[in-house]
């Protein structure tokens, strides 16, 4: 999915920062919208899903690209 309404880089971070950088940034966003979250530390690849799930988004997409993780979070209502 390369469609998304926003995008936050959370590069050189580690957890939990890339979870709580995301969490402020979806909170300014409209229901359904995507928000594409780029991260370096490999912790995100299980703690993104988790945090998606347990706050009810949902995590349209994930894939790496090169070095990074880059997931598709859509905002739940």
């Amino acid at each position: 999915m390369k469609e998304h309404n926003d995008e936050l880089d959370c590069s050189g971070m580690n957890c939990p920062m890339p979870i709580l950088k995301t969490k402020m940034k979806i909170d300014t966003m409209k229901d359904g919208e995507v928000l594409r979250v780029i991260a370096t530390d490999p912790g995100a690849c299980s703690d993104m899903p988790a945090w998606a799930s347990r706050v009810g988004h949902e995590l349209v997409e994930s894939c790496e690209e090169g070095d990074k993780f880059v997931f598709y979070i859509r905002k739940g209502e």
